[in-house]
């Protein structure tokens, strides 16, 4: 037997000839894996800014039917009675009454579904969610279809019937 036959196969000089050795240059990443890498990057980023940057809903025009009750659910909402009822026809305002109780707002979602308009008057019809927390399975929540009867007077629109879940009665002092 040679002594070649008892060396060590990793010895070889064949090895390093075929580029597998310890000779051989240093292993470089894939670029098509530091291609993909990078692309999942992006969107990573790209879905955070999407995330952090969106807010509020686009804001309708004052001047329409669905501005008016856009504005008019926030103020609600917000607990601006005051803002709220600038919104409202004086009728809406005499129709008020104390006895009604009005439900927590700060657990309401208002969303347009439809705006009817005429020449002097308008129906905008809004999907109302209420949320409520607790429970066995946790929050619930239950909807229903709404609407708001507007008039224009002069050249704005007023409210002049509101859901009975955004009804703004101000508060009157007691003489």
């Amino acid at each position: 037997m040679s002594p070649e036959a008892n060396e060590p196969e990793s010895s070889k000089p064949v090895a390093a000839a075929q580029g597998t050795g310890p000779a051989a240059e240093p292993h470089r990443p894939d670029r098509t894996l530091l291609a993909i890498l990078a692309a999942i990057a992006v969107l990573v980023i790209v879905a955070l800014i999407v995330v952090f940057t969106r807010g509020q809903p686009a804001t309708v025009d004052e001047a329409t039917p669905a501005g008016v009750v856009q504005r008019y659910s926030a103020a609600v909402i917000a607990g601006d009675e005051a803002a709220a009822a600038t919104y409202l026809t004086d009728a809406a305002k005499a129709r008020c009454s104390s006895t009604i109780e009005r439900m927590a707002a700060d657990n309401l979602r208002v969303t347009l579904v439809s705006t009817t308009e005429r020449p002097a008057s308008a129906d905008v019809k809004v999907l109302i969610t209420v949320s409520e927390g607790g429970g066995p399975f946790g929050s619930a929540e239950y909807q229903m279809e709404d609407g708001f009867d507007l008039v224009k007077t002069g050249d704005k629109w007023l409210i002049d019937r509101a859901p009975w879940q955004l009804t703004v009665c101000q508060n009157t002092a007691v003489k």
